[in-house]
């Protein structure tokens, strides 16, 4: 009996990032690829906006090669539970003034926490 079937849905740990897909691992032996065209149903310019090495993703499994331990996989099902939206980091003209002036104000009601 197989351990993996077509139509299944596994946790696995994303292993790698390519233009052209995410490697997943699942055991010892088995390990996938999400194409790129099976990440999303919207244009995915790049799959590092989606996922991180090291994250736990539920993927669908659409294709099994038993012979070579190598899955075939989708995230299009769970788009949305595993998208991640990046926002980018917006430059204040202040920089990290704003850091300098208010650290030594945070710091001071910290060890006031910490006396009580």
């Amino acid at each position: 009996m197989a351990k993996y079937k077509k139509g299944n849905v596994v946790k696995g740990i994303v292993t790698g990032i390519e233009s052209y897909g995410i490697f997943v691992s699942f055991d010892e032996y088995y390990s996938g690829l999400i194409h790129i065209s099976e990440i999303s149903n919207k244009f995915v310019k790049n799959p590092k906006d989606i996922v991180n090495i090291g994250d736990e993703i539920e993927v669908e499994i659409i294709g099994v090669d038993d012979e070579q331990c190598h899955l075939n996989l989708s995230l299009k099902k769970f788009e949305l539970k595993n998208k991640r939206r990046r926002k980018k980091i917006k430059e204040t003209q202040a920089g990290f003034k704003t850091l300098a002036d208010k650290l030594p104000e945070w710091i001071n009601e910290q060890l006031e926490i910490v006396k009580k």
